[in-house]
């Protein structure tokens, strides 16, 4: 699976506890502070030591057999809620979050973030033994809330440029640009911020995601309108526009004119060619 839940808690006692993985084989360890404070050591390489000051409302993630690397200094007890978890693609998620190796400390952009995400966590260490396929489904909501809410979210994982992103997105809107889509869910279809969904987008095709997705439809409305005879109306439910006024005025700003005229003034260009 992309994502399995092994353990979870929520415990108020004194720290510092042992950081431990209980199980080998790619599982990940993340920690949020709901209160309390101290500093986090990390050991590197060639003697080299990262130090973080922790706080409540921030959190830190622990990789893969990295928990005998990191060391809490505390100041007084904690309260907090972790989880252990894994995946085929629980390292890309938490990469997309911005936490890694050489940023493992969590902070939300906002502080009512810390909140929610401390909420995600809260249900599914409730669910996690009642309900173990609620617990999955919870898991994925944590998992979304973590890359939302983090602040240093939004750095292209190794190994995906933001042209993989891009070509993600325009694939998604080439299969299903007949239905309603909106940026949000784009940007969740490429597990990135919206914002920074944008940014990336407009880097690479030089247009915003709805600027691309509304001039793609038209272009499929106006091939349409070229050569098929279907009714107006039915060509912009076609593209995702079942209300008609809002057809026009996207086809309008697209071509400069209606697309009963555009087929009109097509169809008269036909005629002159042919009878030239």
């Amino acid at each position: 699976m992309d994502l399995l839940i092994y353990r979870c808690g929520y415990e108020k006692k004194q720290c510092p506890w042992e950081i431990k993985q209980y199980e080998s084989g790619g599982h990940y360890l993340f920690c949020y502070i709901v209160s309390g404070k101290g500093v986090l050591r990390v050991e590197k390489e060639k003697k080299e030591t990262l130090v973080y000051t922790l706080s409540e409302r921030m959190g830190f993630l622990v990789e893969p057999g990295k928990g005998e690397d990191m060391k809490i200094f505390p100041e007084g007890s904690w309260d907090f809620v972790w989880a252990e978890f894994g995946g085929l693609r629980a390292g890309e998620y938490t990469k997309l979050s911005g936490l890694t190796e050489n940023q493992p400390v969590y902070m939300p952009e906002k502080p009512e973030q810390g909140d929610e995400l401390f909420q995600c966590m809260l249900r599914l260490v409730k669910s996690r033994e009642e309900y173990p396929l609620k617990a999955t489904g919870y898991l994925y909501l944590f998992m979304d809330c973590l890359v939302r809410t983090c602040r240093f979210r939004g750095r292209t994982p190794a190994g995906k440029n933001s042209e993989t992103y891009v070509e993600g997105a325009v694939r998604y809107i080439e299969q299903n640009y007949s239905r309603h889509i909106s940026v949000e869910e784009l940007a969740r279809r490429c597990w990135l911020d919206r914002s920074y969904f944008g940014k990336v987008f407009k880097s690479v095709t030089g247009q915003s995601p709805q600027q691309f997705l509304i001039r793609f439809r038209m272009e499929k409305a106006a091939s349409e309108l070229r050569t098929g005879n279907m009714p107006v109306g039915d060509v912009g439910t076609l593209v995702g526009y079942p209300n008609l006024l809002h057809f026009s005025r996207a086809f309008k700003g697209v071509y400069g004119m209606s697309p009963s005229d555009y087929r009109q003034k097509y169809r008269e260009r036909v005629m002159q060619e042919l009878f030239q």
